[in-house]
């Protein structure tokens, strides 16, 4: 049979789940037999074990809940796949700014592919409900002091809440991930140690190789890797100077020793490269490494 025939039956399932019909159970077996010789077992399971909300790439118009905290209410603001069905959770930490406009498409990309995305205030203890910082020397200045000013056991407790919230939550499967960029990859670094996250993405963590992240600049993410059950992808930038290469290398011994299961990658990209606003942004990169996010989420948390 042509490729081109091939193809065409893999992608039936889609263009068939997104109209909202059922797929009869003998195309579906035809399907992935097709499927197999093309792409593999593991694709074809993937393939037609999708229901047609978890195939819509449609999202609900964002909403947000203000979750109790030990330090008081935290706005989280929900991304949501548009359809009937149950998704796995995805923590989405931002960096030093909280909610912005770049954090909010990021989250939405999540949520297109299936994903229930929560992205916590970071801060909410020192700012209004749903505030962010803008890009600029202000805004910097306030997101770093407030870095250090806030305990570690408050980002800790923030987690919790939020891991809590996906598991009364009745649209999500129960299923934990995290994702963190710059500040945000090292809280979704901590969040990993919570035994319900399944999977992590980290982009650029800042702060784990020099033990600086909260007030008294003493954190002990590296000492707390073992407790890490969840698999891992690492995303890093060359030219980043926050991170440089004996603090890569730092990070990874450390996961490296307490056996800790994790992908490594890094990139020729400055800091900030995966932010769509500034001129560090590289697109190219951002769309594929938000791919590979996506891949990675839905693969350790179906």
């Amino acid at each position: 049979m042509p490729l081109f025939c091939l193809v065409g039956f893999v992608t039936a399932p889609i263009q068939i789940n997104r109209s909202r019909r059922a797929i009869p159970s003998v195309f579906t077996e035809l399907v992935k037999r097709v499927a197999i010789l093309v792409f593999g077992e593991t694709f074809a399971d993937q393939l037609t074990d999708l229901t047609p909300s978890q195939l819509s790439m449609r999202i609900q118009a964002p909403s947000f809940v203000d979750l109790e905290t030990p330090t008081g209410p935290m706005r989280t603001h929900l991304f949501r796949p548009d359809g009937p069905g149950r998704y796995p959770g995805v923590i989405l930490y931002s960096e030093i700014y909280q909610m912005t406009a770049p954090i909010a498409r990021t989250a939405a990309v999540l949520a297109g592919h299936g994903l229930l995305v929560a992205v916590p205030d970071v801060y909410h203890e020192y700012t209004e409900l749903g505030e962010s910082f803008a890009y600029d020397k202000e805004g910097t200045d306030r997101g770093n002091r407030l870095k250090v000013e806030k305990v570690i056991a408050a980002y800790d407790a923030d987690a919790r809440s939020v891991i809590d919230f996906f598991g009364s939550e009745e649209g999500c499967t129960g299923k934990v991930g995290t994702v963190g960029i710059c500040l945000g990859g090292h809280l979704a670094f901590r969040a990993a140690m919570n035994e319900e996250v399944k999977a992590g993405v980290c982009f650029y963590a800042t702060d784990i190789h020099k033990r600086s992240l909260g007030k008294g600049m003493h954190d002990n993410s590296l000492d707390r890797i073992p407790e890490i059950q969840a698999e891992m992808l690492m995303i890093w930038g060359r030219q980043d100077p926050h991170i440089p290469a004996e603090g890569r290398r730092m990070i990874y011994d450390a996961m490296t020793a307490a056996g800790v299961s994790f992908s490594w990658h890094e990139f020729n990209g400055e800091h900030a490269f995966m932010r769509d606003e500034g001129h560090r942004y590289d697109p190219e990169l951002a769309l594929l490494l938000n791919s590979m996010a996506c891949q990675h989420l839905n693969r350790h948390l179906r």
